[in-house]
């Protein structure tokens, strides 16, 4: 995958006599300039100053490149801001259907982790930009299209990440107590469509599906004790709620082995090391791993170590006391996989899940759980769903696989549709960390860069960008939400955040959000 240090062209890249983009070795080397044009030689009438069969790109004359990104998530931020740093005739436009901007990391990033959520402010820093703007409360492919764009923008980036969450597609999902994972984050981070959630909290054990970082924050965020959450930026209404929430017991559920869990090792140290909890692991789980670890990659291996330590070392001293006196306790429970939920007394709500004994064909990496006939029960009464997000088509006239959940690209090109690019989970499907999507975005960057560099892309006729777009949102009665209309929300919440104790207070609703944003 490529990087801002591992793009096609590589070293340093700046700007050579003509506006090519030359690396630092080509210009230390006996090589000409016209030796480097000719590498990249295009069949154009030239200019004066390259000679001919060359075209001149000069960021200096250049016309401007308009870009509209869609989504404002990390997704489409780093792919904005690789592109302002690397072509200086790029303005971007950067367009989100909430009024709010940074997707997943205001709404997916556990509240008690404000460490990630830093990287806003690099996000503030781009927004901030000569070059670039943001227009939130526009909805693309209900309020405006994607051909309208089109019209508008020389270059369309589709960056609007994973909003769906996966099901299980198993009888009894539908029941009072059964929800998403992604829905129970929304909840407690203020995403506005799930602020009426109201998640059953009024059982004593909850099973959540799933073994990925998800999976473990969703745990985390039911154990916590109060007071460290009264210090997030956690909803008022979720803290109320799991203040006073009767879930003593989280089993998390998956239906494969040690081995492949998908969460890192930042989670399962948290969950570990959780006040007022214990770990109750099944030392069975873990015998027999010492041998494969140590051909296991580093990360890997790390966390695999941690996991089997916590599983079969005996605590002593200090720590066996704590874990004695807690109040509350979480298990990992492998090789199963969810059969049906089954219903309380009344047919309404949950009163367990049923679940198969699995066992795994394959190599370590690769190994596939194969369902057998022993089946196992658990009573409970919250179960959630976290077994991955989903992306969906955002237009029609924009290429889908529906099956994997996937824009069909090549290094971020969308095939069959010249000008249209993506990035983030749109593009490779909701996997990795912020920084795998950092790296991806600037992969797609490096694409748009290298068309509009070579005459792929022919940037030469003017568009019109924001100016077309907001006559057209203005007609459909769409009042678009600028950054400092954001930042107007972003000091709303900060100030209600300050009178308890909290980082921000946030705003649950569209409408409130557009009423401080046009204050």
């Amino acid at each position: 995958m490529a990087t801002a240090l591992s793009a096609p062209v590589a070293g340093r890249v700046t700007l050579g006599k003509c506006g090519r983009r030359r690396t630092e070795a080509a210009m230390r080397s006996p090589r000409t300039v016209a030796a480097l044009l000719a590498r990249y030689s295009l069949r154009t009438s030239g200019c004066r100053a390259c000679g001919p069969g060359t075209r001149r790109i000069s960021s200096s004359v250049d016309p401007e490149v308009k870009v509209c990104v869609i989504g404002s998530g990390p997704a489409g931020f780093y792919t904005a801001q690789h592109l302002l740093k690397h072509h200086k005739s790029t303005v971007i436009d950067i367009y989100e259907k909430l009024p709010v901007p940074f997707g997943l990391v205001r709404f997916g990033v556990a509240p008690d982790h404000p460490e990630v959520k830093n990287v806003m402010n690099a996000f503030t820093q781009t927004a901030h930009r000569g070059r670039c703007s943001f227009y939130g409360n526009v909805n693309v492919g209900k309020d405006i299209s994607i051909e309208e764009l089109k019209q508008a923008y020389h270059v369309l980036v589709l960056s609007y990440g994973a909003e769906t969450n996966q099901t299980l597609g198993i009888p009894g999902e539908n029941l009072l107590g059964v929800y998403s994972a992604r829905a129970f984050v929304g909840w407690y981070n203020g995403l506005p469509e799930n602020r009426d959630l109201n998640p059953e909290l009024s059982s004593e054990t909850a099973v959540i599906v799933g073994h990925g970082n998800v999976a473990l924050d969703v745990a985390r965020i039911l154990l916590s004790p109060i007071d460290m959450l009264k210090k997030t930026d956690i909803t008022a209404h979720a803290l109320e709620a799991i203040e006073n929430s009767k879930v003593k017991r989280v089993i998390i559920v998956g239906r494969r082995g040690p081995l492949q869990v998908a969460f890192t090792i930042k989670e399962l140290r948290e969950m570990i090391n959780l006040p007022g909890t214990r770990s109750l692991l099944d030392p069975s789980d873990f015998e027999g791993l010492k041998p494969i670890v140590k051909d296991l990659p580093r990360q890997r291996k790390r966390l695999i170590e941690l996991l089997i330590k916590a599983g079969l070392e005996i605590n002593s001293g200090k720590e066996a006391e704590c874990r004695a006196a807690a109040t509350k306790e979480w298990s990992l429970r492998f090789l199963r996989s969810p059969l049906e939920i089954v219903p309380s007394k009344d047919g309404k709500r949950v009163g367990g899940i049923r679940l198969t004994v699995t066992m795994l064909e394959g190599s370590v990496a690769s190994a596939q759980a194969i369902q057998t006939e022993d089946i196992e029960d658990l009573e409970c009464g919250l179960v959630l769903c976290s077994i991955g997000y989903k992306s969906h088509s955002i237009d029609p006239s924009v290429p889908f696989d529906q099956q994997q959940g996937v824009i069909p690209n090549k290094l971020g090109r969308v095939l069959h549709a010249p000008g249209v690019y993506c990035s983030g989970w749109v593009k490779r499907g909701p996997v990795g960390v912020i920084v795998t999507t950092m790296n991806d975005s600037f992969e797609t960057a490096e694409s748009v860069m290298e068309d509009v560099q070579s005459g792929i892309l022919d940037v030469s006729a003017s568009k019109g960008g924001f100016k077309v777009i907001e006559a057209l949102l203005k007609q459909r009665g769409i009042c678009p939400v600028s950054f400092s209309g954001w930042k107007k929300i972003d000091s709303f919440e900060m100030a209600a955040g300050e009178k308890v104790g909290k980082p921000r207070e946030k705003l649950l609703s569209v409408k409130e959000m557009l009423k401080v944003a046009n204050q």
